[in-house]
């Protein structure tokens, strides 16, 4: 009311004056505009973020409303460029680590809020963590590929020809049948390859893809979590550890001891330090060789040299296995038959017709050279090499490399279901040959679920396990040291939602159980003991030194302290002192070292897996030691025994019986384990590598391995079970003793330090979910579950691939010979061959495709277990397949010439009906072949063929066909109808090769190779050969 009485009082007086007036005005005027503008600025003050992000409230689809942040600030080019080309000036312009933190809406503690708006946001701001593939081929592709083969171009040829001379004689109305079938055939063959092989490739492709779905851990929204490598997006926060690859462009945030091979990136083998000043800078595709490490990514998928470089790279679906090449070599040698065979008939049947001795359907030559005009020469002659060429078509058996794709997709594919997943095709064949097995302990042989059963203090086992049981029973000051060595010299983590709320623990096996047992029995905060305890320096755990160690200091206090844990003896005899439960140092006498060695012996002895834990306190300028290389190095001498854990980790229970299931196959398996020798023996025990009695020279420790002779290696070798105490290096070293002498080696592996044993084997195992991505990418096959029996099952699948492709040859080759002796008998009595080019292709059709189908997809048997491991030098071809197939052809042969020159008056038919009879006996005799085929020895060919829903379907489905051939189809095929006594008549005749199978199976055959006999036979005439001149 004063105010308002004061203005109008004033305005009055104004009024009353009026050059004081518009003075009064102009200062009213210019006081509101500046209170109003510096309201605005502190306005805008409070409004400001303290980043660089402006946050947008934006309702999610999936009822997440939490904030979306906006990138529209961040120049992307700047940002990839900034890790590429290692602008370290930028990078501390920009704030450093905690500045990039910040512009990217990140936290290094939380990580990125992880809600499905916050993800869109940053792949539509910065793309996704994936590049584009080179463009597989298609199917037309392979179409073409199929067409492009040079004898069916031929044949191509011929058609053009046989079509155009069958129109000028016979009018288009009928003479297009003969070149018109021809070409159906040849595009019928061409589909049914290229669709195989495409099917092939897109298999491939999908494992392929699989193999390299890596999964990777990250920080969301405070909770620690593994995501596939292709949902890694900029601003996440990726934990990184020894063995694995780095999966974006990124900075580093913090960790300790970090190094990274950037070999494949550069082609410098030497390892790249990396740290928070001097080089911060991560890229894509590298890989973690020592230390861990927290990192910010800043570029993903195409913005990364890796992206780039490997969009342009195509992975080679049809890499040629061994098999594949020894097969490519046996189809060049029959090829090279088939053309001799070919030009024989081709030869015969020239000089048959042009001489007037082949006749037509009325008794009269068919060559008349004075009646004769160009256009039937051209025709016949055209005629006669189409027949040649189409042999040559049959001869050739190019199912064989099909019949390989084929079982190892199928394999491949059956062995996914199996938790074994193939990086390399020539795994599975050599799986079969495997005679020695080199296995890990820890997950693969034993479950991987530790868990701390027993505690030491002193010279007293600690208090009852579970829930605080040991938290009274030991002196505050070794509690809270105890809790330091286990909560700080980790590399696992421990996640809480809330105050109250289970914990969850991650990392190895190992820290999960030590962590689990320090949260639960010891009372640990990890949180709260981190807050207080600041670690300065971390030796991260070294496979050769078996231990890790840590520098900390408490909050308040400049001295430091150093905690080691590691393998209990690595341990002991660095510690000096010890402290009983009352918190007393006492003095390690001998005495008192010789109780520490019996409690960790008799802890090995019941298969637990003894940790220990040991400190001492440092002043602060002494707590490093600095070699030559400027290396910072923990103290470890003189250190303060502050307790033992034993971890117990259960054999699998099916692993006894998969070693026994190696045994009875002719395989050996040795483990090799970093555990002391005690433990190693009781499990070797347990899982029945050895016996209970078995020790002497069964079981030696790595250190000894390595320091034998050469000589005494390669003698002892074989003898050893068990290599306890062991490096990679021994591993290494004893690959390389068991290849040396001519085994057949497979390893498993799952650390960094693996990767060398597992290139030097014939075949790498890696493990899919302890094993880093070195050693997967090291190995050939990874299993997925880390269980030995897959290993097992592996090798099961590795002999059923040899045993398929040997099936799928002895059908193969029984067709080959049969169809070429026919073809060349009659050519030479008759002048005609009874099987027409497109009959013959149909054949070709059944026995390259649906025959691959049928007996490359059979599932292993136990019977290939009980066999011995088959030599990667054996024949192909084995003295018991040459049996069977002799047997089978010569059965052929005889019933199909005797069709050809009697079959007319024996069953009272015309010549069209005979052919007919010869063609359809010979289809069916492949058909019954089939079954035969399935077993190579067993007599009983049905078993276990109910479990083959394809080769039965395959049967059904080419019976169907060859009747639409007969019945339907016999302009396109030749032929004409039978009769229901012509159809029995073939089925009985083609059925008879069960009986001749079954009897053949009863003659015994030597173990000796027939093609060696051959050789020896050779031999010994020619060597007889001077002594009888």
């Amino acid at each position: 009311m004063d105010c308002t009485m004061f203005l109008i009082a004033s305005g009055r007086r104004i009024t009353s004056v009026p050059h004081r007036r518009w003075r009064v005005a102009f200062a009213m005027i210019c006081s509101c505009r500046t209170i109003y503008s510096l309201a605005k600025k502190q306005f805008a003050s409070v409004l400001r973020s303290p980043s660089y992000v402006v946050l947008e409230v934006d309702a999610d689809d999936d009822g997440d409303h939490r904030s979306k942040p906006s990138f529209s600030h961040v120049e992307n080019d700047s940002l990839k460029s900034l890790v590429k080309e290692r602008r370290l000036e930028d990078f501390h312009r920009l704030g450093g680590a905690a500045g990039l933190v910040g512009i990217l809406a990140s936290d290094t503690e939380a990580g990125i809020i992880g809600s499905g708006n916050d993800l869109r946001a940053r792949r539509e701001a910065f793309g996704s963590n994936s590049y584009p593939r080179p463009k597989p081929k298609g199917f037309f592709r392979f179409l073409y590929e199929a067409l492009n083969d040079f004898f069916l171009l031929i044949l191509m040829g011929c058609a053009i020809v046989s079509l155009a001379f069958g129109i000028k004689e016979h009018g288009i109305k009928e003479g297009w049948y003969d070149g018109a079938s021809i070409f159906l055939a040849i595009i019928l063959v061409s589909v049914v390859s290229a669709v195989s092989n495409f099917r092939q490739m897109k298999r491939f492709d999908r494992l392929s893809a699989e193999c390299n779905n890596i999964n990777v851990s990250v920080v969301r929204d405070g909770h620690r979590q593994d995501v596939s490598i292709a949902d890694v997006v900029v601003g996440d926060v990726v934990f990184l550890k020894i063995g694995d690859q780095v999966p974006a462009d990124g900075i580093f945030l913090q960790g300790h001891s970090l190094q990274i091979d950037e070999s494949s990136m550069t082609g410098e083998s030497h390892p790249v330090d990396i740290d928070a000043s001097k080089n911060p800078f991560l890229t894509s595709g590298v890989k973690v060789i020592d230390g861990y490490a927290s990192m910010l990514v800043t570029g993903v998928g195409m913005d990364t040299t890796w992206g780039e470089m490997m969009s342009t790279i195509t992975r080679e679906t049809s890499e040629a296995t061994p098999l594949q090449e020894r097969l490519e070599k046996l189809t060049s040698s029959i090829g090279k038959i088939g053309i001799v065979v070919a030009v024989l008939v081709f030869a015969v049947l020239m000089i048959r017709h042009f001489t007037g001795s082949t006749k037509d359907e009325n008794g009269q030559p068919k060559f008349d050279k004075d009646k004769a005009t160009a256009s039937n020469v051209i025709s016949a002659i055209v005629s006669i090499f189409q027949d040649a060429v189409t042999i040559i078509v049959v001869a050739i058996p190019e199912g064989l490399p099909l019949a390989v794709t084929l079982t190892l997709a199928f394999s491949m594919k059956r062995m996914m279901k199996d938790n074994a997943m193939v990086r390399m095709l020539s795994a599975c064949e050599t799986m079969g040959s495997v005679t020695t097995i080199c296995t890990d302990k820890t997950g693969t042989l034993t479950l991987n679920q530790m868990k701390v059963t027993k505690f030491w203090i002193g010279n007293e086992e600690g208090g009852p396990m579970g829930s605080g049981g040991i938290t009274p029973f030991v002196a505050p000051r070794v509690l809270s040291l105890l809790r330091q060595a286990v909560g700080l010299n980790t590399t696992g983590s421990v996640y809480r939602a809330h105050a109250t709320a289970e914990p969850e623990i991650s990392g190895s096996p190992t820290e999960k159980a030590l962590l689990s047992w320090a949260v639960l029995d010891l009372g640990m905060d990890i949180g709260e003991m981190r807050r207080k305890c600041s670690v300065i320096h971390v030796e991260a755990f070294n496979s050769e030194k078996k231990r890790s160690g840590v520098l900390v200091q408490e909050e308040g206090s400049r001295a430091t302290i150093t905690h080691w844990k590691g393998a209990a003896e690595m341990i002991l005899i660095r510690c000096s002192h010890y402290f009983d439960r009352n918190g007393s140092v006492r003095d390690i006498d001998a005495e008192a070292r010789m109780k520490f060695e019996e409690v960790i012996r008799g802890m090995a002895a019941s298969s637990l897996r003894c940790i220990a834990f040991a400190y001492k306190d440092t002043e602060a300028e002494d707590h490093l030691h600095v070699d030559r290389e400027e290396t910072p190095r923990l103290d470890d001498d003189g250190l303060t025994l502050l307790g033992l854990v034993g971890l117990k980790d259960p054999c699998r229970p099916e692993v006894e019986s998969a070693i026994g299931a190696c045994r009875r196959a002719g395989v050996a398996v040795k483990m090799i384990t970093g555990d002391n020798v005690f433990t190693a023996r009781a499990i070797a025990v347990e899982c029945g590598i050895i016996g209970a009695d078995d020790f002497d020279g069964l079981v030696v420790e790595g250190q000894e391995f390595r320091n034998y002779s050469a000589e005494e290696r390669m003698e002892k070798v074989d003898q050893i079970r068990v290599m306890a105490r062991s490096s990679p290096f021994d591993k290494l070293l004893m690959v390389q003793c068991l290849k040396e002498k001519g085994h057949v080696v497979a390893v498993t592996g799952d650390g960094t330090n693996d990767a060398p044993a597992l290139k030097e084997a014939d075949v790498g195992l890696s493990m899919g979910i302890q094993g880093t991505e070195v050693a997967k990418e090291s190995s050939d096959i990874v299993i997925l579950n880390d269980n030995f029996s897959t290993v097992v099952t592996v090798m099961r699948w590795g002999r059923c691939v040899f045993n398929n492709i040997q099936k799928f040859l002895q059908f193969q080759l029984t067709v080959n010979i049969a169809a070429l002796v026919v073809n060349f008998v009659s050519a030479i009595s008759t002048g005609e061959v009874p099987l027409t080019t497109v009959q013959l292709l149909w054949v070709n059709l059944i026995m390259d495709t649906m025959g691959a189908l049928a007996l490359a997809t059979d599932k292993p048997t136990k019977e290939l277990m009980t066999k011995l491991p088959v030599g990667r030098t054996e024949p192909l071809i084995t003295n018991v397949m040459w049996r069977n197939l002799a047997a089978q052809a010569m059965f052929q042969i005889a019933v199909l010439l005797v069709f050809h020159f009697r079959g007319e008056s024996i069953f009272g038919v015309s010549e069209e009906v005979n052919n007919t009879l010869i063609f359809n006996t010979f289809v069916l005799c492949q058909v019954f072949n089939e079954f035969n085929s399935r077993k190579l020895e067993k007599k009983n060919v049905f078993e276990g063929m109910h479990q083959n829903k394809l080769f039965l379907g395959i049967v059904a489905v080419t019976i169907v066909l060859q009747v639409m051939m007969v019945e339907f189809l016999r302009k396109f095929a030749d032929t004409v109808r039978l009769d229901w006594g012509q159809w029995g008549i073939c089925l009985g005749i083609a059925a008879f090769s069960w009986p001749i199978g079954w009897l053949v199976k009863c003659i015994p055959v030597s173990d000796t190779p027939f093609l060696e006999v051959i050789d020896h036979v050779r031999a010994s005439f020619s060597s007889r050969i001077p002594s009888c001149l």
